[in-house]
């Protein structure tokens, strides 16, 4: 009897110690949120090689209809993971991270060229604080919709990748609603969690410099890559590597 006991003992100290194993080793869900005239599949490479190390991922796919319907949808994924998220927002998704991101099981933001707002702020205030860029002179309205034209994708948002990949993006292309750029960000979520910053240094969408103040006030580690705009496609494995990084560090 006291053998059986024994062993009854020995098993569950076993199990106990696996299952504490087990919820200390677990990877957070790896949450991507795309931007403007893109869609989720912006982010295959990553997803492709988190998946590979066996990082739970979701890709939101964005209405970009509103910033309060993009931040549903996030929040949406955010509820479906299981334990802890590490949110990758790039260019208007880092807007909407800024918002998402306030939910607890959010431990961590990466923001990849992308906008991190204060309290308030709207991408044209954004945008007077920093030199000027030429995106806006390549955008086709259509229906209270605005498109990126094909030189637009050419020369000022993905002018390091080749034509085949420029004109995935043209086709592929996810509009924003006119209105979104008029949009105002509530309470940010960097100011309470840990925070990255990717800098394309040669972003023609979103002007580096502004990158660099954004990334400064929100006190993220920040890593300058020389890229385009779209730089999780110029670059794929240093994004990646970044990623892993915060996703380490929400263990």
């Amino acid at each position: 009897m006291k053998t059986i006991k024994f062993l009854t003992v020995a098993v569950l100290v076993v199990l106990g110690s696996f299952n504490l194993y087990a919820q200390q080793t677990e990877k957070p869900t790896i949450v991507f949120v795309h931007g403007v005239w893109a869609d989720g599949s912006s982010w295959s490479n990553q997803i492709s090689a988190l998946q590979a190390k066996g990082y739970p991922v979701i890709s939101v796919q964005n209405p970009i209809t509103s910033l309060q319907d993009d931040v549903t949808a996030t929040k949406h994924a955010i509820a479906h993971a299981k334990g802890d998220v590490i949110l990758v927002g790039h260019s208007w998704g880092g807007f909407v991270i800024t918002q998402a991101g306030n939910d607890p099981k959010v431990k961590g933001l990466v923001y990849v060229a992308a906008f991190a707002p204060e309290l308030g702020e709207s991408i044209p205030a954004l945008a007077t604080k920093a030199p000027e860029v030429a995106l806006s002179k390549y955008f086709e309205p259509s229906n209270g919709f605005l498109y990126l034209s094909r030189e637009g994708v050419r020369t000022v948002f993905a002018q390091d990748l080749s034509e085949k990949q420029q004109n995935m993006i043209f086709a592929t292309q996810e509009p924003a609603a006119q209105g979104v750029f008029a949009e105002v960000s509530g309470e940010p979520a960097w100011k309470t969690k840990a925070s990255w910053y990717i800098v394309a240094k040669s972003d023609k969408a979103i002007h580096p410099d502004l990158e660099r103040l954004m990334a400064k006030r929100s006190n993220a580690k920040t890593t300058e890559i020389e890229a385009s705009h779209v730089v999780m496609l110029s670059h794929p494995k240093e994004v990646t590597s970044i990623i892993e990084e915060a996703a380490t560090a929400a263990k």
